[in-house]
C-alpha cells in the first residue's frame, strides 16, 4: 500500500491514481467541494454520467463531498479510464485528509489497483492472439 503524502509547502494532500494507461494526478484541500480536472470543472469534462459518478463516488462515501476543493490533472487513456484512476488518486489523497476513511475506501474498493492492461501483440500474429487466415490453396 501506497503511504499518503502531503505537500509540504501548500498543506495539500497528494495521491496518484492509474488505470490503463491513464495517470491522474490529484491535490486534496479543503474547501468548498469544486471538483476541477485540467483546468475545468468536472461536469463539464465528462459528458457521461457514469464517468460523473466515479469521479465523486470516494467523496459520497467518505461524506467528505462539500468539504475539500480537488484539483486533479490527468492524461492518457480515455474518458473511462480517466474517470478511475481519478477515483483512485481521490481516494489515496483521501487517506493523508482523514486517515479514518481507509475502511470505507477499501471495502469499496476504491483502494484497489486495476491492473487489467491491453496484452501486446506478437510477431507473426494480426494481434495479441489473432492468427492469419489459413489459405488451403
Amino acid at each position: 500500500m501506497v503511504q499518503p503524502k502531503k505537500d509540504a509547502t501548500t498543506g495539500d494532500c497528494l495521491g496518484t491514481g492509474r488505470r490503463k494507461t491513464a495517470v491522474a494526478r490529484v491535490r486534496l484541500r479543503a474547501g468548498a467541494g469544486k471538483i476541477t480536472i485540467n483546468n475545468r470543472d468536472y461536469s463539464e469534462y465528462f459528458d457521461v454520467e457514469g464517468d460523473r459518478r466515479n469521479v465523486v463516488d470516494a467523496l459520497e462515501a467518505t461524506g467528505h463531498r462539500q468539504d475539500v476543493d480537488v484539483l486533479v490533472r490527468v492524461s492518457g487513456g480515455g474518458p473511462a479510464g480517466q474517470a478511475v484512476a481519478i477515483r483512485m488518486g481521490i481516494s489515496r489523497a483521501m487517506l493523508a485528509y482523514d486517515s479514518n476513511t481507509f475502511a470505507h475506501l477499501r471495502g469499496n474498493g476504491y483502494l484497489t489497483r486495476d491492473s487489467r492492461m491491453k496484452e501486446r501483440k506478437k510477431y507473426g500474429l494480426r494481434g495479441a492472439r489473432r492468427g492469419v487466415q489459413f489459405s488451403k490453396r
